[in-house]
This record gives C-alpha cells, sequence and structure tokens, in this order.
C-alpha cells in the first residue's frame, strides 16, 4: 500500500516498463534493416532466389517490429511531459533538439521509405528497392545514434551552462560528442546486432525443428550464425572500453556493478555474491582474485573505487542502489559468454559437419531460447546502466526526484497498470505472428537435399520471373 501512494516510485517503475517494451522493437529493427540490405545484395549478386525468399520473410517481421518501436516510443515520449516535467523544465534546450534531430532525420527517413522497401519490388527499378532498403537502415541506425546522444549526454553532460537553474547549450559539438557517447553508441550497435543475429537462428531453429529444410532457411540459420560468432568478441572489447569510460565519468555505478563496498588493489571478480546495504557488505563471494583490479585497471593492484566513498557525512546516500546493478551487470555478461559458445559451437561444428545437418539436435533446440538471448542482455545492461545512473537523472545536474510532476498516484497507478496490460497483449501477439510466419513458411517450404547444387542464374528473367510465389 505504501508504495500505491508514492508517486516518485509508481512514475519511475511506469517509465521503466515504457522503456523496457519499447527497447525490445528499435533493438531489433536497428540491426535487421542491414541484414535486409545483405540479403538484397546477395540477391543482386548472384541472382539466387532464395536469398529473396529470405529478404521477404524477414520484412515482414521488420515492418511489424517498426510499428510496435513507434507506437512504444510516442507513449513513452508523452512521459516526459506528464511524469517528468522537471526534465524539460530543466534540460528542455538540450533534450527537445535532439529528439526532434531524430524525428527530422531518422523517423522521417524511415517514413517515406519503407513503404518502397515493402511494396515496391515489382513497381520500381530494382535498384530504387535497393536504395529503399538502404535509406531506411540508414534511418534505424540514425534514430539509435540522436538517441544514444541524449542518453549519453544524460550519463556525461558537456557543452551547456547553467543560467538560473536551466542548461544552455554553449557547443553543440560537445553535447553531440560527449564523453560517453562513442563507447554507447558502438555497444548498443553491436547489441542491436547480436539480438537479430540469435533471432535469425532461433527463429530458423524452429523452422528445421518443424520440418523445414529449405535452402533459404539454412542460409538465414548460418547468417545468424556467423553474425554472432564475428559481433560477440567485439561486443566484449567494446564492453570494456565502455566499463573504463564508466569508470573515469560515473565510479559509484563502478563499485556498484562490482560490488566492491571498501576503495582499495587486488579486488575480486565476483561470480556471486548477495550485497547487504543495510551491513553495507557481501554475502556468499565467490569470486577471482584481483579479477576487478585486472580488469578495470588492467593491473592486479589495481585500485578499485569502493562504495563507502559515496556515503555523505550526514549517512546520506550516493550511490545507486547496489543489488539490481550488481546482478543485472552479471545477467548481461553471463548471456554474452552463452551467445559465445553458442555461435562459435554451430559454426565451428557446420564446418567440419557440413551444413546444419551436421549440428546435433539439442543444439538446435537450444537456439530456440537463445533467441531471446539478445533481448535478455540489452535489458540487463539497459537496466545496469540506467539503475546505475541514480540518483541522478542527468548526472550531477539533475535528480531523478527533482524531475518528478506533481500528478496524483491514482492516475499513475492506473495508468501503470493499463501500459502493462496492454504491452503484455502487444509482446504475445508480436510473437505469435512471429511463430505463425515461421510456421507458415516452414509448410510451404519445398524439401531440399542437405547440399543443392549451386543456383543457376537467369539474367534475362525479370525479377518478378524470379521470385516465386511474389
Amino acid at each position: 500500500m505504501e508504495l500505491a501512494s508514492d508517486p516518485f516510485m509508481l512514475s519511475r517503475i511506469q517509465f521503466a516498463a515504457n522503456i523496457t517494451f519499447h527497447i525490445l522493437f528499435p533493438t531489433i529493427t536497428i540491426a535487421l534493416g542491414w541484414v535486409l540490405v545483405f540479403f538484397k545484395w546477395r540477391y543482386n549478386r548472384t541472382g539466387d532466389t532464395t536469398w529473396m525468399d529470405a529478404y521477404f520473410f524477414w520484412v515482414k517481421i521488420f515492418a511489424l517490429t517498426f510499428a510496435l518501436g513507434v507506437v512504444s516510443g510516442i507513449t513513452m515520449s508523452f512521459q516526459f511531459g506528464t511524469n517528468w516535467s522537471g526534465f524539460m523544465e530543466r534540460v528542455g534546450n538540450i533534450a527537445g533538439p535532439l529528439l526532434a534531430y531524430e524525428i527530422v532525420t531518422a523517423f522521417f527517413l524511415e517514413a517515406v521509405f519503407l513503404g518502397i522497401m515493402l511494396f515496391g519490388f515489382r513497381r520500381v527499378p530494382g535498384w530504387a528497392h535497393t536504395g529503399a532498403t538502404v535509406l531506411v537502415a540508414v534511418g534505424t541506425t540514425m534514430s539509435a545514434f540522436w538517441i544514444l546522444v541524449l542518453n549519453s549526454w544524460m550519463h556525461t553532460p558537456a557543452g551547456f551552462e547553467m543560467r538560473d537553474g536551466i542548461a544552455h547549450v554553449t557547443s553543440w559539438w560537445e553535447v553531440i560528442f560527449n564523453p560517453s557517447m562513442p563507447y554507447r553508441l558502438v555497444h548498443m550497435l553491436l547489441a542491436s546486432g547480436l539480438t537479430v543475429a540469435f533471432v535469425l537462428a532461433g527463429v530458423s531453429a524452429i523452422r528445421w525443428l518443424i520440418g523445414d529444410r529449405g535452402a533459404e532457411m539454412r542460409k538465414t540459420f548460418r547468417t545468424g550464425t556467423i553474425m554472432g560468432a564475428v559481433l560477440i568478441p567485439l561486443q566484449i572489447y567494446a564492453g570494456d572500453l565502455h566499463g573504463l569510460n564508466t569508470l573515469e565519468h560515473q565510479p559509484a555505478k563502478v563499485a556498484a556493478m562490482e560490488g566492491n563496498w571498501e576503495t582499495r588493489s587486488h579486488v575480486p571478480l565476483l561470480l556471486f555474491a548477495l550485497p547487504d546495504e543495510a551491513a553495507r557488505e557481501n554475502r556468499f563471494e565467490i569470486g577471482i582474485p584481483a579479477g576487478a583490479s585486472l580488469i578495470l585497471e588492467h593491473s592486479p593492484s589495481g585500485v578499485v573505487p569502493g562504495l563507502n566513498d559515496f556515503v555523505a557525512a550526514d549517512g546520506t546516500v550516493e550511490h545507486p542502489p547496489v543489488a539490481p546493478v550488481f546482478w543485472s551487470f552479471r545477467i548481461m555478461v553471463g548471456t554474452g559468454m552463452a551467445m559465445l559458445l553458442m555461435s562459435w559451437g554451430a559454426v565451428f561444428l557446420m564446418r567440419r559437419r557440413r551444413g546444419m545437418e551436421g549440428l546435433p539436435r539439442p543444439m538446435v533446440w537450444a537456439f530456440v531460447p537463445m533467441a531471446f538471448s539478445g533481448w535478455v542482455a540489452t535489458l540487463a545492461g539497459w537496466y545496469t546502466t540506467e539503475i546505475g545512473r541514480q540518483p541522478w537523472l542527468v548526472h550531477g545536474v539533475l535528480t531523478t526526484r527533482e524531475a518528478i510532476s506533481d500528478v496524483p498516484p491514482a492516475f499513475v497507478l492506473s495508468t501503470l497498470l493499463a501500459y502493462l496490460a496492454v504491452y503484455v497483449l502487444l509482446l504475445v501477439a508480436y510473437l505469435g505472428v512471429v511463430l505463425f510466419l515461421a510456421r507458415r513458411t516452414a509448410q510451404a517450404a519445398t524439401p531440399e537435399l542437405p547440399d543443392p547444387a549451386p543456383v543457376k542464374t537467369r539474367p534475362a528473367m525479370s525479377p518478378v520471373q524470379t521470385v516465386p510465389g511474389e
């Protein structure tokens, strides 16, 4: 009952619910747009119609995902004015233009060319259809760029000055290219690529398990596993750089991620612990000696900041809640390790055993739940970075509590429950449609031999003639 009467916590939960639902869809569309470009490029280069079969299957999922991302994004942006009016009052001179740039340079680009991408294959020249696909992919990436600029600025604000409590820009260059922006942008783009890689592999695994042996399915599975195998080492490296940047600018967050209470050297890398904020210690620690110091300072004797450095003289805690940050970080890292093992294992076995049929059936089954691994890792990463910013909304400038609107708790609670109900229904419907498309395509697929002969291209035929069933 206490929570039901606290508009601050209810508003935080509502915004968390909105961003949790919303981020699921841009995480897919950002990279899936470029995968569609790859499919179209392979078709243009080889004339192999199975690449267009893959394009037509996944462009449907792209369109559905894009639509849900737009709807949930609009809902989330409303809350800046309803629940968090102090945010726009204090830093609206920066946040407002950045959100507008995202709409002008990204959303309009996507909206204009999405129709050509979806329906223009027979209606426009081939180069125009390919160009529309490229521009939509560019639009999704530009959208991620501007949103990550704003989010990064909230973590490492730069290029502004405060006048009468209001932020004013002194350098847009410093605002846009703030200290953490390159790391967050690369980390998010790679996260999107990994999410799509395992969605491709997971949905293809479902189709294989229900009897689809078509060349298009196998090529999509191979594309997904190779993407995962290539991107996960890059993500580990980018994550290390991001962690070092966070250590420099937000040491309290890193202390919470590591569950480290005292500033010291030879800090262990904790694999498991139960942080106890009341006692300000960890229980049941299992760790690798000096591991955290080695990762963060590249030396076993490196000094890692402790959470007790962020407690004011009057006892006020100035660091984020420890347990959520500690565990979400480990979920993200653990999911990344599972991605590494699955993708590398599948690529190795397919090379040794001549294709997907060489994979053990349990491994194919394992790829089905791994279709959600990108979502899990992305959400865990977002929780780590956003909860780890607390108590600040804009680090060092505006606390979360200062930004809250004066909204009756009953209103916030009722809208929160309504959002949750709608989001659950939409998510179930989304997954149902993806499964339906996979089943229908699998049932319509023509079984083929494990290693089909190379496709003979027929340059004289038009795309309409060479793509059956479309």
